[in-house]
Protein backbone atom coordinates (compact mmCIF):
# COMPACT_ATOMS: atom_id res chain seq x y z
CA UNK A 1 0.00 0.00 0.00
CA UNK A 2 0.90 3.14 -1.02
CA UNK A 3 1.95 5.93 2.05
CA UNK A 4 0.81 9.70 1.34
CA UNK A 5 2.86 12.07 1.65
CA UNK A 6 2.81 14.62 4.61
CA UNK A 7 3.54 17.72 3.95
CA UNK A 8 3.05 20.76 5.93
CA UNK A 9 3.80 24.87 6.01
CA UNK A 10 6.24 25.80 8.23
CA UNK A 11 6.45 29.59 10.01
CA UNK A 12 10.42 29.75 9.45
CA UNK A 13 13.77 28.26 9.13
CA UNK A 14 14.44 27.46 12.26
CA UNK A 15 11.21 25.02 12.08
CA UNK A 16 12.62 22.55 9.14
CA UNK A 17 14.57 20.47 11.25
CA UNK A 18 12.31 19.69 13.79
CA UNK A 19 9.48 19.21 11.46
CA UNK A 20 12.12 16.78 9.82
CA UNK A 21 12.32 14.84 12.91
CA UNK A 22 8.59 15.19 13.77
CA UNK A 23 8.18 12.94 10.39
CA UNK A 24 7.26 16.03 7.73
CA UNK A 25 7.85 14.53 4.32
CA UNK A 26 7.67 17.67 2.26
CA UNK A 27 7.49 21.70 3.01
CA UNK A 28 5.74 24.35 1.38
CA UNK A 29 7.64 28.04 1.34
CA UNK A 30 7.55 30.95 -0.28
CA UNK A 31 7.22 34.81 -0.38
CA UNK A 32 4.18 36.46 0.54
CA UNK A 33 4.49 38.39 -2.13
CA UNK A 34 3.63 35.63 -4.40
CA UNK A 35 2.42 32.80 -2.34
CA UNK A 36 -1.18 32.49 -0.72
CA UNK A 37 -1.75 32.29 3.11
CA UNK A 38 1.81 30.75 4.06
CA UNK A 39 2.05 30.12 7.49
CA UNK A 40 5.74 31.96 7.58
CA UNK A 41 7.38 34.06 4.73
CA UNK A 42 10.18 33.47 3.66
CA UNK A 43 12.68 36.22 1.51
CA UNK A 44 15.11 34.86 -1.37
CA UNK A 45 18.57 34.20 0.85
CA UNK A 46 16.07 32.44 3.79
CA UNK A 47 13.86 30.54 0.55
CA UNK A 48 17.67 29.31 -0.82
CA UNK A 49 18.72 28.05 2.85
CA UNK A 50 16.03 26.09 3.51
CA UNK A 51 15.66 24.66 0.27
CA UNK A 52 19.81 23.38 0.64
CA UNK A 53 18.34 22.17 4.69
CA UNK A 54 15.37 20.33 2.84
CA UNK A 55 17.30 18.79 0.65
CA UNK A 56 20.59 17.89 2.85
CA UNK A 57 17.37 15.58 4.75
CA UNK A 58 16.58 14.18 1.33
CA UNK A 59 12.81 15.73 1.73
CA UNK A 60 11.32 17.31 -0.90
CA UNK A 61 10.24 21.14 -1.28
CA UNK A 62 7.70 23.50 -3.02
CA UNK A 63 7.54 26.48 -3.43
CA UNK A 64 4.35 28.74 -3.72
CA UNK A 65 3.22 30.81 -6.34
CA UNK A 66 -0.73 30.71 -5.69
CA UNK A 67 -1.49 34.38 -5.37
CA UNK A 68 -4.33 36.06 -6.99
CA UNK A 69 -1.80 37.96 -9.44
CA UNK A 70 -2.74 41.34 -10.77
CA UNK A 71 -1.10 42.85 -13.98
CA UNK A 72 1.27 44.54 -11.92
CA UNK A 73 3.03 41.50 -10.48
CA UNK A 74 3.73 39.67 -13.46
CA UNK A 75 7.17 40.79 -13.91
CA UNK A 76 7.97 40.33 -10.91
CA UNK A 77 6.73 36.55 -10.84
CA UNK A 78 9.07 36.22 -14.54
CA UNK A 79 11.82 37.78 -12.16
CA UNK A 80 11.74 35.45 -9.51
CA UNK A 81 10.52 32.42 -11.09
CA UNK A 82 14.24 32.95 -13.19
CA UNK A 83 16.31 33.57 -9.76
CA UNK A 84 15.36 30.36 -8.32
CA UNK A 85 14.59 27.64 -11.11
CA UNK A 86 18.23 26.91 -10.75
CA UNK A 87 17.45 25.69 -6.91
CA UNK A 88 16.40 21.84 -6.38
CA UNK A 89 12.82 22.97 -6.21
CA UNK A 90 10.11 19.81 -6.48
CA UNK A 91 7.84 21.69 -7.27
CA UNK A 92 6.04 25.15 -8.14
CA UNK A 93 2.59 25.17 -6.58
CA UNK A 94 0.50 27.96 -9.08
CA UNK A 95 -3.04 28.66 -9.13
CA UNK A 96 -3.52 31.43 -11.52
CA UNK A 97 -2.93 30.47 -15.40
CA UNK A 98 -1.44 33.41 -15.93
CA UNK A 99 1.48 31.96 -13.23
CA UNK A 100 1.57 28.35 -15.23
CA UNK A 101 1.92 30.31 -18.52
CA UNK A 102 5.28 32.23 -16.69
CA UNK A 103 6.56 29.04 -15.23
CA UNK A 104 6.08 27.01 -18.28
CA UNK A 105 7.87 29.90 -20.34
CA UNK A 106 10.83 30.87 -17.58
CA UNK A 107 11.32 27.07 -16.31
CA UNK A 108 9.57 24.91 -18.50
CA UNK A 109 11.58 21.74 -17.03
CA UNK A 110 9.73 22.45 -13.58
CA UNK A 111 7.62 20.32 -11.68
CA UNK A 112 3.78 21.99 -11.20
CA UNK A 113 1.43 21.58 -8.79
CA UNK A 114 -2.01 23.34 -9.32
CA UNK A 115 -2.50 25.06 -5.68
CA UNK A 116 -6.07 27.10 -6.62
CA UNK A 117 -8.24 24.81 -3.80
CA UNK A 118 -11.69 26.61 -4.34
CA UNK A 119 -11.57 25.48 -8.30
CA UNK A 120 -10.61 21.89 -7.45
CA UNK A 121 -13.98 20.28 -6.97
CA UNK A 122 -14.44 17.49 -9.84
CA UNK A 123 -11.93 14.81 -11.83
CA UNK A 124 -12.47 16.78 -15.17
CA UNK A 125 -11.23 19.88 -14.07
CA UNK A 126 -7.82 18.65 -12.02
CA UNK A 127 -7.56 16.19 -15.08
CA UNK A 128 -7.45 19.70 -17.70
CA UNK A 129 -4.38 20.55 -15.48
CA UNK A 130 -2.66 17.07 -15.70
CA UNK A 131 -3.05 16.77 -19.52
CA UNK A 132 -1.27 19.99 -20.07
CA UNK A 133 1.61 18.69 -17.66
CA UNK A 134 0.81 19.27 -13.67
CA UNK A 135 1.76 16.68 -11.82
CA UNK A 136 -0.15 17.41 -8.88
CA UNK A 137 -3.72 19.06 -8.05
CA UNK A 138 -4.86 20.63 -4.96
CA UNK A 139 -8.36 19.98 -4.01
CA UNK A 140 -11.20 22.24 -2.51
CA UNK A 141 -11.85 22.01 1.42
CA UNK A 142 -15.41 22.50 0.93
CA UNK A 143 -16.02 19.32 -0.75
CA UNK A 144 -16.72 15.81 0.87
CA UNK A 145 -14.78 12.28 1.26
CA UNK A 146 -16.71 10.29 -0.97
CA UNK A 147 -16.40 13.35 -4.16
CA UNK A 148 -12.35 13.35 -3.01
CA UNK A 149 -11.99 9.44 -3.11
CA UNK A 150 -13.68 9.31 -6.81
CA UNK A 151 -11.61 12.08 -7.64
CA UNK A 152 -8.58 10.56 -6.67
CA UNK A 153 -9.80 7.09 -8.88
CA UNK A 154 -10.58 9.37 -12.41
CA UNK A 155 -7.62 11.43 -11.54
CA UNK A 156 -4.62 10.81 -14.20
CA UNK A 157 -1.69 12.40 -11.81
CA UNK A 158 -1.31 13.25 -7.78
CA UNK A 159 -3.93 14.40 -5.17
CA UNK A 160 -3.28 16.29 -2.22
CA UNK A 161 -6.50 17.34 0.35
CA UNK A 162 -5.99 19.34 3.51
CA UNK A 163 -6.37 17.07 6.97
CA UNK A 164 -5.58 19.60 9.44
CA UNK A 165 -5.79 23.12 9.88
CA UNK A 166 -8.16 26.22 9.24
CA UNK A 167 -9.99 26.29 6.00
CA UNK A 168 -9.87 30.22 4.37
CA UNK A 169 -13.44 31.31 3.95
CA UNK A 170 -13.34 34.44 2.69
CA UNK A 171 -10.31 36.29 0.65
CA UNK A 172 -10.08 39.61 -1.17
CA UNK A 173 -7.18 41.58 -2.62
CA UNK A 174 -8.50 44.65 -0.98
CA UNK A 175 -7.25 45.09 3.22
CA UNK A 176 -11.14 45.37 3.86
CA UNK A 177 -10.62 45.74 7.70
CA UNK A 178 -7.99 48.46 7.29
CA UNK A 179 -9.96 50.36 5.55
CA UNK A 180 -13.30 50.11 7.31
CA UNK A 181 -11.51 51.24 10.43
CA UNK A 182 -9.63 54.49 8.20
CA UNK A 183 -13.54 54.95 7.56
CA UNK A 184 -14.31 55.20 10.76
CA UNK A 185 -11.63 57.57 11.58
CA UNK A 186 -9.62 55.25 13.11
CA UNK A 187 -5.77 55.59 12.92
CA UNK A 188 -4.87 52.22 11.09
CA UNK A 189 -0.02 51.93 11.41
CA UNK A 190 0.06 48.76 9.69
CA UNK A 191 -2.90 46.10 8.55
CA UNK A 192 -4.07 43.07 10.85
CA UNK A 193 -1.01 40.73 11.09
CA UNK A 194 -1.84 36.87 11.40
CA UNK A 195 -0.27 37.50 15.06
CA UNK A 196 -2.21 40.74 15.76
CA UNK A 197 -5.37 40.18 13.50
CA UNK A 198 -8.64 40.11 14.45
CA UNK A 199 -11.36 37.67 15.92
CA UNK A 200 -14.97 37.89 14.65
CA UNK A 201 -17.22 36.35 17.25
CA UNK A 202 -20.40 34.58 15.96
CA UNK A 203 -22.85 34.58 19.31
CA UNK A 204 -24.90 32.05 17.99
CA UNK A 205 -22.57 29.67 17.03
CA UNK A 206 -20.06 30.86 19.57
CA UNK A 207 -17.71 30.60 17.46
CA UNK A 208 -14.49 32.90 16.59
CA UNK A 209 -13.14 33.40 13.47
CA UNK A 210 -9.61 34.51 12.71
CA UNK A 211 -8.97 37.62 10.26
CA UNK A 212 -6.03 39.22 8.99
CA UNK A 213 -4.26 41.13 6.24
CA UNK A 214 -1.01 40.81 3.76
CA UNK A 215 0.50 41.41 0.63
CA UNK A 216 -2.75 39.59 -0.50
CA UNK A 217 -5.60 41.18 0.75
CA UNK A 218 -7.88 40.28 3.65
CA UNK A 219 -8.17 36.87 4.75
CA UNK A 220 -11.38 35.28 6.49
CA UNK A 221 -11.20 31.70 7.84
CA UNK A 222 -13.91 29.54 9.45
CA UNK A 223 -14.27 29.12 13.22
CA UNK A 224 -13.25 25.88 13.64
CA UNK A 225 -9.98 23.38 12.33
CA UNK A 226 -10.40 20.42 10.51
CA UNK A 227 -8.56 17.61 12.37
CA UNK A 228 -9.22 13.99 10.15
CA UNK A 229 -6.47 11.97 11.95
CA UNK A 230 -8.51 9.30 13.40
CA UNK A 231 -10.60 8.92 9.53
CA UNK A 232 -7.13 9.17 7.30
CA UNK A 233 -8.03 5.14 6.17
CA UNK A 234 -10.07 5.77 3.87
CA UNK A 235 -8.29 8.52 1.84
CA UNK A 236 -4.91 6.13 1.98
CA UNK A 237 -7.09 2.99 0.38
CA UNK A 238 -8.25 5.11 -2.69
CA UNK A 239 -4.50 6.19 -2.94
CA UNK A 240 -4.53 9.89 -2.41
CA UNK A 241 -0.82 11.26 -2.61
CA UNK A 242 -0.35 14.13 -0.32
CA UNK A 243 -1.77 14.91 3.38
CA UNK A 244 -1.61 18.35 4.16
CA UNK A 245 -1.15 19.99 7.67
CA UNK A 246 -1.57 23.78 7.49
CA UNK A 247 0.46 25.42 9.85
CA UNK A 248 -1.25 28.94 9.16
CA UNK A 249 -2.50 30.82 12.21
CA UNK A 250 -0.39 28.12 14.56
CA UNK A 251 2.60 28.48 17.17
CA UNK A 252 5.23 26.66 16.30
CA UNK A 253 4.69 24.08 19.07
CA UNK A 254 1.33 23.46 17.90
CA UNK A 255 2.68 22.90 14.56
CA UNK A 256 5.18 20.24 15.78
CA UNK A 257 3.23 18.18 17.87
CA UNK A 258 0.34 17.66 15.09
CA UNK A 259 3.32 16.68 12.62
CA UNK A 260 4.40 13.87 15.26
CA UNK A 261 0.66 13.01 15.62
CA UNK A 262 -0.22 12.51 12.22
CA UNK A 263 2.92 10.59 11.31
CA UNK A 264 2.52 8.42 14.11
CA UNK A 265 -0.99 8.04 12.57
CA UNK A 266 0.16 7.81 8.97
CA UNK A 267 2.46 5.07 9.36
CA UNK A 268 0.12 3.15 12.23
CA UNK A 269 -3.08 2.82 9.58
CA UNK A 270 -0.57 1.48 6.99
CA UNK A 271 0.92 -0.99 9.30
CA UNK A 272 -1.65 -2.11 11.76
CA UNK A 273 -4.87 -1.17 10.50
CA UNK A 274 -6.90 -3.00 13.66
CA UNK A 275 -4.87 -0.86 16.44
CA UNK A 276 -5.32 2.55 14.30
CA UNK A 277 -8.73 1.63 14.19
CA UNK A 278 -8.62 0.93 17.87
CA UNK A 279 -6.52 4.20 19.32
CA UNK A 280 -8.00 6.85 16.67
CA UNK A 281 -10.22 7.78 19.06
CA UNK A 282 -7.03 8.82 21.64
CA UNK A 283 -5.16 10.42 18.44
CA UNK A 284 -8.38 12.78 18.09
CA UNK A 285 -8.42 13.41 21.92
CA UNK A 286 -4.82 14.39 22.05
CA UNK A 287 -5.32 16.90 19.16
CA UNK A 288 -8.16 18.43 21.45
CA UNK A 289 -6.05 18.81 24.19
CA UNK A 290 -3.08 21.09 22.49
CA UNK A 291 -6.00 22.47 20.51
CA UNK A 292 -6.26 26.77 21.67
CA UNK A 293 -9.42 27.22 23.57
CA UNK A 294 -11.12 29.12 20.94
CA UNK A 295 -10.68 27.27 18.30
CA UNK A 296 -12.78 23.58 18.30
CA UNK A 297 -11.89 20.60 16.10
CA UNK A 298 -14.20 19.43 13.58
CA UNK A 299 -14.30 17.17 9.77
CA UNK A 300 -14.27 20.00 7.71
CA UNK A 301 -16.75 19.53 4.52
CA UNK A 302 -15.79 15.76 4.58
CA UNK A 303 -18.84 14.39 6.07
CA UNK A 304 -21.13 17.80 5.47
CA UNK A 305 -23.42 18.44 2.26
CA UNK A 306 -22.47 21.64 0.65
CA UNK A 307 -22.84 23.34 -2.63
CA UNK A 308 -20.34 20.09 -3.87
CA UNK A 309 -22.48 17.27 -2.81
CA UNK A 310 -23.42 14.65 -5.41
CA UNK A 311 -26.94 14.90 -6.52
Amino acid sequence: MKKPELVVTPHDLHEIEPLIEAGADAFIIGEEKFGLRLAGHFNRDELRQAVELIKKHNKKVYVAINAIMPNGLLDDLKTYIDEIKSLPIDALRFSDPGAYMIAKEVAPDMTLHWSSETLGTNYFTVNYWYDRGVLRTVLAPEIMKEPVIETKEQAKGEVEILVHGAICMFQSRRNLVGNYLKFQGQVVEKIQSREEGLLLFDSERQLYYPVFEDQQGTHIFNGSDVCMIDDLADFIDAGVDSLRIDGVLKSSDYLINATKAYRFAIDLCIEDRAKYNQVGRALYKKMEEIQPKHRLLDRGFFYKPSIYKNK
